[in-house]
C-alpha cells in the first residue's frame, strides 16, 4: 500500500481526534509513524492502527474506514497520474478509476495491489458494481464514493452488500438522487 494512504490517514486521525490520540495509536501499534508518500508498506499496519484507533475512540472500525475514505478522496484526486477534468459526475468518475486510473497507477507502481471494480449495470443515474480486494477495505471504498459524490456536488444513495464473509467482495448499488 502506498505511503500516501498512511500519511493521509495520520492527518485525518490528528484532525478528528488530536495529536495525542494519534501518538497513542502509534505507540500501541508499536509503529514509528514514519512513511513517505511514494514508499510501499504492508496494508496490515494500517489495519492494525485502525483497530487500535477504534479501541481508543470507541468509534467502529467500519465508521473509521468510511470517514477516512471520504476525507482522503480529495488528496487522492490531486495525486492522480492522469487528468480528470472532462469527468463531470460520480458514476463516470468511478468507471474512469477502473478503466484508466488503476491502469496508470499499475504502470507507475507495478508492485501495487489495487482493488478491482466489476461493473454489473451502468446508466446515467445508477451504477451497480462489485468491489474486489484482498485487503477487505470496502468501507474505505464507501467513503471514497461518498467523497467523490461530494466533490461533484451530487446526492447519491449508496447500498453496500457484502458478497462474502471476509469483505473482499462487496456489491455497491449507487443511485443518483
Amino acid at each position: 500500500m502506498k505511503g500516501l494512504i498512511f500519511t493521509e490517514f495520520f492527518e485525518v486521525v490528528e484532525e478528528a481526534f488530536g495529536l495525542e490520540v494519534c501518538e497513542q495509536m502509534l505507540e500501541q501499534a508499536n509503529d514509528d509513524g514514519i512513511y513517505t508518500s511514494v514508499g510501499s508498506y504492508d496494508h496490515k499496519k494500517l489495519v492494525k492502527m485502525i483497530i487500535i484507533l477504534s479501541q481508543l475512540t470507541q468509534v467502529s472500525v467500519e465508521d473509521l474506514q468510511q470517514v477516512f475514505g471520504q476525507k482522503a478522496f480529495s488528496t487522492l484526486l490531486e495525486s492522480l497520474p492522469i487528468p480528470t477534468g472532462n469527468i463531470t459526475n460520480t458514476i463516470d468518475f468511478i468507471q474512469h478509476v477502473e478503466a484508466f486510473i488503476h491502469v496508470e497507477v499499475k504502470k507507475l507502481y507495478p508492485d501495487s495491489t489495487l482493488p478491482t471494480f466489476e461493473f454489473i449495470s451502468i446508466s446515467p443515474t445508477q451504477l451497480i458494481m462489485d468491489y474486489l480486494s484482498p485487503r477487505c477495505m470496502g468501507h474505505v471504498c464507501l467513503g471514497l464514493i461518498k467523497g467523490c459524490a461530494a466533490h461533484f456536488n451530487e446526492e447519491m444513495a449508496i447500498d453496500m452488500v457484502p458478497v462474502d464473509e471476509l469483505g473482499s467482495h462487496i456489491r455497491f448499488t449507487i443511485n443518483k438522487l
